[in-house]
């Protein structure tokens, strides 16, 4: 696909795309990202055989974690923004990895059926409306072999009162701590509103159950502030 195919309700990683360039620096500070992914590669039962699907693949900090850990697992990724994956495949050249990153939407996988043995999913949820969330577990469903399996990293709901609370806070006041580290605050309101507005755990795990994924369940991870949800296709 071609960038100016992209639809006109395509939102890039940080929704303002000048801000694409600093999107490794703010998931970090924002998600403790090397450790929540890396709990994600340990729960995936990954071995040399298999081949992985990093969907809305973004930086590509997942895939280069996977290969990097797994060097023999065929990892490619997937994203809609070519000037994300232009920062991908920099990285991965970087440091010397094989990762096949291509430009597509999360809507039209350009996968044949039965692609894939694990399909992984890192913070992208939360930007789809319930139309788009139902065509892409579609795609993902349709993608990954029998006995293949997805994993959702996502933001969630927290469920320890002591933390709600402090992450409350913080939340209201993220707005304006990126406005002084990037220029502007409107990135961090539109985060925070995507995540108030996404739904819980449980209904995310039903909504898997609704496409057919089996034995689904979620793990919370810094008491819930963000959740590894999976299930496997039977």
């Amino acid at each position: 696909m071609k960038n100016n195919e992209l639809p006109d309700k395509y939102i890039t990683a940080l929704r303002i795309p000048w801000l694409t360039s600093l999107y490794d620096p703010i998931v970090i500070w924002t998600t403790r990202e090397s450790r929540v992914k890396g709990a994600l590669i340990e729960q995936a039962g990954l071995d040399a055989k298999m081949k992985v699907l990093d969907l809305a693949s973004g930086t590509g900090t997942l895939s280069l974690m996977i290969k990097q850990r797994f060097p023999c697992v065929d990892v490619e990724g997937i994203d809609g923004d070519p000037k994300i994956l232009q920062i991908a495949q920099a990285k991965s050249d970087r440091v010397g990895l094989d990762v096949k990153f291509e430009q597509g939407l999360a809507t039209q996988l350009p996968y044949a059926d039965f692609s894939f043995d694990r399909v992984f999913s890192t913070l992208f949820f939360h930007h789809l409306d319930l139309d788009d969330k139902h065509l892409v577990f579609t795609e993902i469903y349709r993608v990954l072999k029998p006995g293949g399996r997805f994993f959702c990293l996502e933001f969630s709901k927290v469920q320890n009162t002591s933390l709600e609370i402090l992450y409350n806070n913080f939340s209201k006041l993220s707005p304006s701590i990126g406005k002084l580290i990037v220029g502007d605050k409107e990135p961090y309101e539109y985060l925070i509103k995507s995540i108030e507005n996404f739904i819980n755990q449980d209904e995310l795990i039903d909504l898997m159950k609704k496409h057919n994924f089996k034995k689904c369940f979620y793990r919370n991870l810094s008491g819930g502030i963000v959740s590894i949800h999976s299930g496997w296709k039977i």
